[in-house]
């Protein structure tokens, strides 16, 4: 479907947690955030019956998120189930890895066609200083499961001022060795991510040029966002960098978002959107779902305002969903 700024929309992210296993320091307080209870929770029947309004919509790509997916029961029955909905072409998801080890296989034979995994370094250390937990091996194990379930892989890497040349380039060699492609992601003024700034994506270029030679960009990685891909040399590795805050890409944004309270959000940014929880559970219909979702989505923000600095103030990305 287009919105009223004539972009397709085609993609929704939909988170089915606030719950996780790690307390990332631009995502959550050291100390977490109260849960939301379980029956304030989408079910996964609910979740469906979105997606199924959203297909009729035009949407066409599913990402799930969380917080953290995989602490969520039975999740692969719910990719299993979106994977089923006429229409919907492609699910994937986005994990902190921490339990993707467990669930691969079954992630995969319930459909999945990928997994991006959020790993901000390579260094078991500053892993445990990033996310207050020490996993880094249970991320490792997680990777290699997924690759050996036949899962895509990418690695979704947030850059904080902490990022150093020799996380770059680790991540850089990373790549080139496995061929797994690694995002670069602009840390956005969110929640906890307010504390934080990104190095520019200009000096990460350079970090890499320096090292490999001229950085070119790559069209044989493709995913359903905005990220842009590069690589170097015989290209074997590639890195691609997501730059919502000083690289706006709000004119071809193609997505919203789905929390896990049941809030449709139209952008990251920005409050507007609609409730569609409350709508199921009053008894609205399927006919009248979709037309409450597609008078919603037409109505999408033309742009984000990071730079104003007047967005979301009260929500982590977590109860946000990414």
């Amino acid at each position: 479907m287009k919105d009223s700024c004539n972009r397709t929309i085609d993609y929704i992210r939909i988170s089915v947690t606030d719950r996780c296993n790690l307390r990332c320091l631009y995502c959550m307080p050291e100390e977490g955030v109260v849960p939301m209870r379980h029956e304030d929770i989408l079910t996964y029947g609910e979740i469906v019956r979105i997606c199924e309004a959203g297909a009729r919509l035009g949407i066409r790509k599913v990402k799930v998120t969380g917080g953290e997916p995989l602490v969520r029961k039975d999740i692969e029955v719910l990719i299993k189930e979106l994977t089923a909905i006429p229409g919907i072409q492609d699910v994937t998801m986005t994990t902190n890895g921490c339990l993707l080890k467990e669930k691969a296989a079954a992630l995969k034979s319930a459909g999945l066609s990928s997994v991006n995994v959020s790993l901000d370094t390579l260094d078991p250390v500053r892993f445990a200083k990033i996310t207050r937990r020490d996993s880094f091996e249970s991320v490792v194990e997680g990777i290699e499961s997924a690759l050996a379930a036949g899962l895509k892989v990418k690695i979704n890497c947030a850059v904080m001022e902490e990022l150093t040349k020799e996380d770059v380039l680790a991540f850089a060699r990373f790549s080139m060795e496995r061929r797994i492609p690694v995002r670069f992601i602009e840390m956005m003024p969110i929640g906890q991510g307010k504390n934080y700034k990104a190095m520019e994506n200009d000096d990460l270029a350079e970090i890499l040029s320096e090292a490999f030679g001229e950085l070119r960009e790559s069209r044989e990685v493709k995913g359903n966002g905005p990220a842009v891909y590069y690589t170097w040399g015989e290209g074997a590795g590639f890195v691609g960098f997501i730059s919502a805050v000083s690289h706006k890409f709000c004119g071809s944004c193609n997505r919203v978002r789905l929390t896990s309270d049941g809030f449709l959000k139209l952008c990251l940014d920005s409050p507007v959107g609609v409730d569609l929880k409350g709508p199921m559970r009053a008894g609205i219909s399927d006919d009248s779902l979709f037309e409450l979702m597609n008078q919603s989505i037409r109505n999408k923000p033309e742009s984000h305002h990071f730079e104003e600095d007047c967005g979301e103030t009260g929500l982590n990305m977590n109860q946000i969903g990414g």
